[in-house]
């Protein structure tokens, strides 16, 4: 293991001390994050001392998964187990036109002086990801960027972008590729069989061989390879500007995946500057031996989606032990109501098999796989087309109309109705016609028991310090307050109760903020911790003169 790199590490806590000299530190190791520095020179002189416990976890390998990592100490919730840079980074498969220098989405009008590709400016020219990657390779080979019709349409064209990033930092950084990278998996033979592998012969093989000109230089089988890499290891990534490209971590990718990942990571950027550093730490406690879990797929999701899409971009079946369940963890998330009995949950009889036979828990109905997957595929084109509405009031009412639609056929807690449940959570308080000063006590409530709902999922399939329980514990606090405040403004309760009901909200807002703080200050999720902890400091103070001043509890005592 190589030295960690303190410049890209986080800040020291105020009164740690440095680990060689035990004077003030200024950063944590960026390694593990466990001890911390005065300074860079002090890193080095302990660092035969702390080599061996700075890495969380090594890498094991087996016949079913292939390499994958295990803690080597007992890990606390919220530790860091790793930090990396990424090999690469560009534009997803099929993106829209965005610029290759920040991201962001564009229209064409703008482009590299030197190459004629997409870019924001001179600033986006110049910038390293772009100016010593693709754009001299483009520049050489006279290749420009063909204008498009629509803007709004996916774009081929960059397709090849993040490929030949990767082929050229091969070149550029061969000790990281023979350590980290040329054994990742691929997939070749799966993909092989797929449309993926034509367009990519088409789009990034035949495109970056013959007109760019790269022929010598990269044989097919090493850019079909380079794909592949990226398409079974890569993660999405979200920039600052709100686009999401692919990112490439080559440690983090060892980590297995798993439905109810043990992991979560944030991806940093210091000082303004847009590295896209990936700090992964852990949710829960993981003992020493165990192995540690990263996600591939969306988790609010059922079963057959989760594995029908890491089939299908991944490339392998996942049989985790949440797969494997028909009740997920006794969620029910992929359960639908049987329509021939009042109390039985039609649920598949191997969810391992997609053409199983789905069964009734209480009757004798029973139907086939299939009959599912085309019920599924139906809510799910109707879950689709929200995404195109405007966060107002249509988008609120067109999903409390899904939610009673589907009330009747799926599960309390299904996925679908989950994922309905957490975008109402996020809508009320703060669409347009929806301001949280303006909610009525109803729908306070609605928000209340929205988030309850959700949370008691997110509890069982992304337990602990999770990003998504943050969040909407988060939004719970808010309701929890106003409706408190509202009922004791109404002497519907006492005093003693309204100190109940605000410190089991306090309660919710400060393990929100606890998580959140997790995430990178530059984050949306980093901003809510920041708001998160000033609206705590009020709530407390609150709280705190109850007994004094009656009736000073007011909308301003939280911030949303």
């Amino acid at each position: 293991m190589t030295l960690p790199d303190l410049l890209w590490s986080s800040p020291a806590q105020a009164g740690e001390l440095c680990a060689w000299c035990k004077q003030p530190s200024k950063r944590q190791c960026g390694g593990c994050g466990t001890v911390t520095y005065c300074s860079g020179e002090h890193q080095k002189e302990h660092w035969n001392q702390h080599r061996d416990e700075c890495n969380a976890y090594r890498v094991l390998s087996n016949d079913r998964v292939g390499r994958y990592g295990v803690a080597t100490r007992t890990l606390e919730p919220g530790e860091q187990v790793l930090t990396e840079l990424p090999f690469v980074i560009g534009p997803k498969p099929d993106s829209y036109v965005m610029c290759l220098g920040c991201y962001a989405r564009v229209d064409g009008s703008t482009l590299c002086s030197r190459c004629r590709w997409p870019v924001c400016g001179p600033k986006c020219e110049a910038a390293p990801c772009h100016a010593k990657a693709e754009c001299p390779v483009f520049e050489t080979a006279k290749v420009r960027f063909q204008s498009m019709e629509n803007y709004m349409d996916a774009c081929p064209q960059l397709n090849c972008i993040a490929p030949l990033r990767l082929l050229l930092a091969k070149d550029s950084n061969p000790e990281r590729w023979e350590s980290e990278v040329k054994f990742m998996e691929t997939h070749n033979e799966k993909r092989r069989q797929t449309p993926i592998w034509e367009n990519n012969q088409i789009n990034v093989v035949e495109y970056l061989r013959s007109p760019c000109k790269l022929a010598a230089r990269f044989d097919e089988e090493l850019i079909h390879m380079a794909c592949g890499i990226l398409e079974v290891n890569s993660f999405e990534v979200r920039c600052p500007n709100g686009s999401a490209v692919q990112g490439f971590y080559p440690r983090t990718a060892i980590m297995s995946h798993n439905c109810v990942p043990n992991t979560s990571h944030c991806i940093a950027t210091t000082d303004g500057i847009v590295c896209f550093r990936l700090i992964l730490r852990t949710t829960v406690k993981i003992e020493k031996g165990s192995e540690i879990y990263i996600t591939y797929t969306h988790t609010l999701n059922p079963t057959p989606l989760r594995r029908d899409h890491l089939k299908q971009g991944k490339f392998f079946d996942c049989i985790c032990s949440r797969c494997s369940d028909p009740t997920e963890l006794g969620t029910n998330m992929s359960s639908l109501k049987c329509n021939k009995c009042d109390p039985g949950l039609i649920m598949s009889s191997d969810p391992l098999d997609p053409l199983a036979q789905w069964k009734c828990t209480h009757c004798e109905f029973c139907t086939p796989g299939s009959a599912v997957k085309r019920v599924f595929s139906v809510v799910q084109r109707d879950l689709d087309e929200l995404d195109y509405m405007d966060t107002g009031v249509e988008a609120v009412e067109k999903r409390e109309a899904l939610c009673r639609k589907y009330r009747s056929v799926l599960h309390p807690k299904h996925a679908f109705l989950a994922t309905l449940q957490y975008s109402l959570s996020q809508l009320y308080g703060h669409a347009q016609g929806y301001s949280l000063e303006d909610l009525p006590d109803i729908l306070l409530q609605r928000k209340l028991e929205l988030c309850k709902d959700v949370l008691s999922v997110a509890d069982i399939i992304e337990p602990g310090l999770s990003r998504l329980r943050g969040l909407i514990l988060y939004e719970l606090h808010a309701p929890a307050v106003l409706l408190a405040r509202n009922q004791w403004r109404y002497k519907e309760i006492d005093d003693k109760k309204l100190r109940i009901r605000l410190e089991e909200a306090e309660k919710y807002l400060k393990e929100a903020v606890h998580i959140l703080k997790f995430e990178h200050p530059s984050s949306p999720e980093g901003r809510i911790a920041a708001i998160g902890e000033k609206s705590l400091q009020q709530l407390r103070e609150s709280i705190e003169s109850l007994p004094k001043s009656q009736g000073s509890l007011s909308a301003e005592t939280i911030l949303v």
